[in-house]
């Protein structure tokens, strides 16, 4: 239990070297896979439901120690370091897909196009090419220019934009239901987060949809061009990190539901609230520098 001066350390736990196993068992298994083996998909599977008691049972141990009293202040505060620095880290993780958005669209290809010092480059590699966004790479170019009809690019106002409502009032419902947790309004909070999840999930269906879209009418696949590739990579990731965060999301109800959380404790759902708008902060940029540009 936690004590005025004292720092709460935790038991000796097993569940971080259950969740290195599952990993490793996941990637072992994938490896497998990847070259033709049959035990590969087992392997992965297998590795997966070790991954998934191990998430169950950690969240479970986290939430008997903190309704319990067992943190005190000092450690509340050490958890809210701790997740900030993860969300810095993945603020650098998609710094970096942005940034080869950026270097790919506004200096490699239009250097490659004879621009500013590319010029005997382009004379050297390619001298009928020339600078276009989006483009396929030079295996799909005739005469310098897209050949037409490989690909089409992917508008911003359709299912996009039908995303970016659901994100951002997603964000808006969450807020809401943090407001909720303050004042005491317990079904504010509740309504507030089932409102939060549903439309964290109706997200994901619609990504789905739209590379369902994307692979099967309108030829734009990973494996086209740089293009596709910065595509698919950086709403893919952002897509996992929805998934991620809508189960996050659902625990937390779960717990609230339960009867967990007050006013004055309750940083399971903080840690969640921020990650969740850092997620829809990360789509916007997405929708303006993927979408709109």
């Amino acid at each position: 239990m936690s004590t005025s001066g004292n720092y709460y350390i935790p038991h000796k736990a097993t569940w971080p070297v259950m969740a290195t196993a599952g990993l490793a068992t996941m990637l072992a298994g994938f490896a497998n896979y990847l070259n033709g083996s049959s035990i590969g998909s087992i392997m992965m599977l297998a590795g997966f439901a070790i991954f998934i008691v191990m998430v169950a049972g950690w969240f479970t141990l986290q939430a008997n120690e903190s309704e319990s009293g067992m943190y005190n202040t000092q450690v509340g505060i050490s958890y809210r370091m701790g997740m900030m620095w993860f969300i810095f880290s993945e603020i650098m993780f998609f710094a970096v897909f942005f940034g080869t958005l950026w270097y790919t669209r506004n200096l490699s290809v239009p250097w490659l196009g004879g621009e500013g010092t590319g010029a005997a480059t382009k004379e050297l590699l390619w001298p009928s090419f020339e600078a276009t966004w989006p483009s396929n790479g030079p295996k799909h170019l005739v005469d310098g220019k897209p050949d037409g009809g490989e690909f089409e690019a992917m508008g911003a106002w359709g299912l996009p934009f039908i995303n970016t409502l659901l994100l951002l009032s997603s964000g808006v419902t969450c807020t809401w239901a943090h407001h909720g947790l303050l004042a005491g309004k317990r079904d504010q909070l509740i309504k507030g987060l089932i409102a939060t999840v549903t439309l964290g999930f109706l997200f994901v269906i619609c990504q789905a949809s739209e590379y369902h879209e994307a692979y099967t009418e309108m030829g734009l696949t990973l494996g086209t061009g740089i293009y596709g590739s910065t595509f698919f990579m950086l709403t893919g990731f952002h897509g996992f990190h929805v998934c991620v965060g809508a189960i996050i999301l659902s625990v937390v109800l779960f717990r609230s539901w339960k009867g967990h959380f007050k006013p004055e404790n309750h940083f399971a759902f903080e840690a969640a609230a921020w990650y969740w708008h850092f997620v829809d902060v990360v789509w916007l940029g997405l929708f303006i520098f993927v979408y709109l540009m």
